[in-house]
C-alpha cells in the first residue's frame, strides 16, 4: 500500500506549537487513526517506520514529539541515555495530557479520519504515555509497551481509563520488575478494566525496536500481530 508521509505543527491549548509525524494511506478512504507515543529518544527514524507500519495497516498514524518544549526536533542516541534524561524529567502529567488531547482532536477532525475509531500505542516512556492517554482521551484502544512508572506512580488514574488496554512487558526487563506488572493488573482488576498483559520471558527492555541492541526479533514479531488483532477486534474493522 502507498503511504504519504508529512510534519505538521499543532498549536497547543497552553500556548506551544508541537510537530507530529504523520503517515496515512496514498489511497481514499475513511481510517481509523492511531496515536504513535515515543520512546524517551524522540520521534526518530524508528518511531517514523511504526507510523509507516501502521498506515500500510490502513491507519492515520500521528507521532508527536512529546519533548517539543525542551528539545523540538530531538533524537537522541541509544547508547547515551544520560542526554535524554533531563527532557523525560522536564515531562509533566499535564503537559503530556495536553499534548495527547492536541492529537487526538487533530484526528478526530482529519476528514479522512475515523473520529469513532482511535487508539494509541506506545514505547517505554510512550508506553506510559498511552496508559495516561486511555485516562485523557476517549479512545477505543490502548496498548503500552514496557511502560515504566505506570507503577507506581500513576496507579491513581486507573479508575479514568476508557478504553481496554494490551501492556507488553520483558522477562528480562531490570528497569521493570515484575511487582509493577502485578501491580499493574491487580489496580485495572480492582476497577473492574479490560485488559491483557503479556509477558515475553527472553525479552528485555526495549525488545521491539530493532535498532537497540536489546531487539528481540521472535518477541517483537509477536507483539506486532497481537497489536494488529488487538487493534481489530476494539475498532471492529
Amino acid at each position: 500500500m502507498q503511504v504519504k508521509t508529512k510534519w505538521i505543527q499543532l498549536n497547543l491549548s497552553d500556548g506551544t506549537q508541537m510537530s507530529v509525524f504523520v503517515a496515512k494511506s496514498g489511497n481514499q478512504g475513511h481510517f481509523p487513526g492511531i496515536l504513535i507515543l515515543q520512546e524517551a529518544f524522540g520521534v526518530n527514524e524508528h518511531i517514523q517506520s511504526v507510523a509507516v507500519r501502521f498506515a500500510e495497516q490502513g491507519y492515520t498514524a500521528a507521532a508527536p514529539e512529546l519533548f517539543h518544549r525542551t528539545a523540538p526536533g530531538f533524537k537522541g542516541d541509544y547508547t547515551n541515555f544520560e542526554k535524554v534524561m533531563p527532557h523525560v524529567q522536564a515531562l509533566t502529567l499535564e503537559g503530556l495530557k495536553t499534548d495527547i488531547q492536541a492529537v487526538y482532536s487533530h484526528l478526530s477532525s482529519d476528514p479522512e479520519t475515523n473520529a469513532e475509531k482511535i487508539a494509541c500505542i506506545g514505547f517505554c516512556m510512550g508506553g506510559r504515555a498511552s496508559y495516561i492517554a486511555s485516562s485523557t482521551v476517549p479512545i477505543q484502544a490502548a496498548i503500552s509497551f514496557y511502560g515504566g512508572g505506570i507503577a507506581p506512580d500513576l496507579l491513581d488514574l486507573a479508575p479514568q481509563l476508557n478504553s481496554p488496554l494490551l501492556f507488553f512487558w520483558g522477562g528480562l526487563d531490570q528497569h521493570i520488575p515484575p511487582t509493577q506488572h502485578r501491580a499493574v493488573a491487580d489496580a485495572l482488576t480492582a476497577e473492574k478494566k479490560e485488559f491483557v498483559n503479556v509477558e515475553f520471558s527472553n525479552a528485555n527492555h526495549g525488545f521491539f525496536c530493532d535498532a537497540r541492541a536489546s531487539y528481540h526479533k521472535p518477541s517483537a514479531e509477536q507483539a506486532w500481530a497481537l497489536s494488529l488483532a488487538f487493534l481489530k477486534t476494539h475498532l471492529q474493522r
